[in-house]
């Protein structure tokens, strides 16, 4: 099924059955952004672990690292 299938099987669909698919779309965007967030937490981890990340409160020193 395209993805312009899926949208005008949506365009059918009641006001109520729209509503739901707004609901359960939003549940699946923040379900997938936190397992995002949880994999860069797990990989931040191990560049920890691993000495390399770098850390600094000096502005010109965090532009420099931003440059690299």
């Amino acid at each position: 099924m395209s993805f312009s299938d899926v949208v005008e099987a949506i365009k059918s669909l009641s006001f109520d059955e729209k509503q739901e698919i707004q609901l359960l779309l939003k549940q699946y965007l923040r379900e997938e952004r936190r397992e995002e967030i949880y994999e860069n937490f797990k990989a931040a981890q191990v560049e920890n672990q691993n000495g390399e990340l770098k850390f600094s409160s000096n502005i010109n020193e965090l532009r420099q690292m931003i440059e690299e």
